[in-house]
This record gives C-alpha cells, sequence and structure tokens, in this order.
C-alpha cells in the first residue's frame, strides 16, 4: 500500500503528537477562532456539504481554519470526504487524484477512499490518477491534522490536486465529484488562501469581491471575479469546484465562520496574505 508521508510537519505545523494536538487546540481556542474547543456532534440532520479553509502555517491560518473545523463538529461526522486544493508544485498532471493509499502526519494515517475514488474517476475524463502532484503539495495534507483532531482520525477520504483551475475545468472538476457523492452525507472540503503579499487593505477589498462570489454560490462569478481584478487567490478553481459539487448535492446556502489576514497575527500590515472559512449548507 502506498505511504504518503507527511511533508510540511515541523514547518507548517508541530511535528510531534503532543505539540501537534496542542497546537490544534490553541487555534481553536485563538481570539481569532472560536473561542473554545469543538465537540463533535453525534446526533443530529447534518446539512454541512462544504467547507473553505485556508492552507497556510497554523500559526498564521490555523485560528480563521478553526472555525471551519468548528463548524464540522457541530454538524457531526461526514460519511464521505473529498478535499480539493491547488497546485503549487507543479508536478504532476492537470488535475490529479491519488486513488489509493494511505496518508500519514504525527497524528497517525488516514486512508483514501478508493471506491469514491473510483467512482469520481467514473464521472470525468479530465481527472488523472497521479500520485506525482501529492508528493510534495501542502494545500491538502495540512487539513488533515484538523480533521483528525475533530474526526478522532476515524475517516477516509479523496485528495484531488489542481494546476488547471479555468473555470471550464473546475465546473468539471465539481460535476464529478458531486455526481459521485450523490445519495452519501458527504463534505467536500476546498482548501485556499485569499489574496497574497499586498498591503492589507488591498487585501482586504480584493478578498470582499471573492467573498461575495462564493456567498453567492456562484463559482462562474468567482472565477470572473478572481480573473478581473487580478485577486491573487491560490485556489480558486478547487473553491469553485467545491461550490459546483455542493450545488449538485443540493446546497442551498453559505455562510461566512471567518476572515482574517497574516497581519492581523504578525502586526504587519504593509504586505498579508488573506485566510478565509466559508460554510455551504443544504
Amino acid at each position: 500500500m502506498k505511504l504518503r508521508r507527511a511533508q510540511v510537519a515541523g514547518s507548517f505545523y508541530s511535528g510531534s503528537k503532543p505539540a501537534l494536538t496542542s497546537e490544534i487546540q490553541e487555534c481553536f481556542t485563538h481570539r481569532l477562532g472560536p473561542g473554545r474547543l469543538p465537540t463533535l456532534a453525534q446526533v443530529g440532520e447534518r446539512k454541512l456539504v462544504g467547507l473553505v479553509c485556508p492552507h497556510a502555517g497554523y500559526m498564521y491560518s490555523g485560528p480563521v481554519a478553526a472555525k471551519s473545523y468548528f463548524e464540522l463538529a457541530a454538524n457531526g461526522r461526514p460519511e464521505a470526504i473529498v478535499i480539493i486544493g491547488p497546485n503549487h508544485t507543479g508536478e504532476g498532471s492537470g488535475v490529479s487524484m491519488m486513488p489509493e493509499g494511505v496518508w500519514e502526519t504525527p497524528l497517525g494515517q488516514v486512508g483514501v477512499d478508493r471506491d469514491l475514488a473510483s467512482a469520481i474517476s467514473k464521472e470525468s475524463g479530465i481527472i488523472d490518477l497521479d500520485d506525482r502532484a501529492h508528493l510534495y503539495e501542502h494545500s491538502i495534507e495540512v487539513q488533515l491534522p484538523f480533521l483528525q483532531y475533530v474526526l478522532q482520525s476515524r475517516f477516509d477520504f479523496v485528495p484531488i490536486c489542481m494546476m488547471m483551475q479555468d473555470q471550464e475545468t473546475s465546473a468539471e472538476v465539481g460535476r464529478a465529484v458531486g455526481q459521485a457523492l450523490k445519495g452519501k452525507d458527504a463534505l467536500v472540503i476546498a482548501s485556499s488562501d485569499m489574496t497574497h503579499y499586498e498591503s492589507a487593505d488591498a487585501a482586504r477589498r480584493k478578498d470582499r469581491l471573492a467573498i461575495d462570489a462564493i456567498l453567492a454560490m456562484d463559482d462562474a462569478k468567482l472565477q470572473e471575479t478572481v480573473e478581473s481584478h487580478r485577486i491573487t487567490m491560490c485556489g480558486h478553481g478547487p473553491v469553485a469546484s467545491a461550490i459546483a459539487a455542493s450545488k449538485v448535492l443540493g446546497a442551498k446556502s453559505a455562510s461566512l465562520l471567518g476572515y482574517n489576514t497574516s497581519g492581523d497575527i504578525t502586526g504587519d500590515h504593509g504586505s498579508v496574505v488573506g485566510y478565509l472559512s466559508v460554510a455551504i449548507h443544504r
């Protein structure tokens, strides 16, 4: 069985289980996070079908990411999980899915859902079965420790990495994921940071435009907005795909859970990265 070892443990997040557990808890209790630790709901109807989460180092984006995972905990355990992230490394094909294997973090191992990966592959000819894009990419990896903490590591998932992020590709990926997940109590996570290395004022102004499109659940408008306003949002394709998939799954609304910039952590507002947390519900 293929083992995908953690690549950014010790840099983006802590490298040992005790330190990582403590770091995640601090993200939840942080002044920019939910303010308290999550409790996984055991009963009730799950309505959460999509999340947008950042993927920077936990010291910068962890509190905002924690707001998404707090929402997940409140909704309970999903039956199936797909994580869609951008390709920063340039390795692998245009859209790459790892169809089998195990991913490892300091919190343990989680498996790739082979049956779901196969179903997604059958729905789309644009998603290649390709491990190379996933070997060193951090955008999906950094979501796993939060999921492991909230779900006690009892889950499988499917990772999809997007180098091609145009609207046609994003819509096709979203359609395929949504069709494969039909009939399942599913969650689609889009991994993305927002504006990169502009002033906090400029980042907030530009990111608000993209956020408005996301909250309207308009994936085509999101892509148009990112392009026309030159918003350096690294995962606009994965977010557009998650919106499209969520609509196939019956999503009706999206809500803003949190937005901050790295300047809110460091105090340097001259050159920041924006971080967003959004929930999409039936």
